[in-house]
């Protein structure tokens, strides 16, 4: 599987790309792939305040419900309507047009306790 090295991650399957004060923040392959089809995607409005750790979505598929876990904290910038829409987008490019909400980071030094590329595929190798 392929994770773009450019991203940091979750011992969750979260990934986050940060670009400046703002973040983009989606599920990884592995995570997509171990849900199977995604049916529905719940994810918060804009303006709302997410925390590092805490769940602020859910991702359901066919086979359970999921809960999204925030990578860091910040206020939601923008959600994607098109997974919304077509929840089957991030199992298509999780990593593209498949990803949920972008942020405005609250404490960007949070980023700092993420997973490089390489200690995530530590993670899932031990898993």
């Amino acid at each position: 599987m392929a994770y773009p090295a450019d991203f940091k991650y979750t011992k969750e399957h979260e990934w986050i790309k940060v670009d400046g004060s703002a973040a983009t923040i989606g599920i990884t392959d592995h995570a997509q792939n171990s849900l199977g089809d995604i049916v529905f995607v719940e994810l918060p409005k804009l303006g709302a305040e997410i925390e590092q750790g805490k769940a602020f979505g859910t991702v359901e598929s066919v086979k359970a419900v999921s809960d999204l876990v925030a990578p860091v904290s910040g206020e939601v910038l923008a959600v994607n309507q098109a997974v919304i829409d077509a929840p089957e987008t991030v199992n298509e490019d999780p990593y593209g047009e498949g990803w949920l909400i972008r942020i405005r980071l609250s404490d960007p030094s949070e980023v700092d306790s993420l997973l490089d590329v390489a200690a995530y595929r530590q993670v899932l190798a031990e898993q």
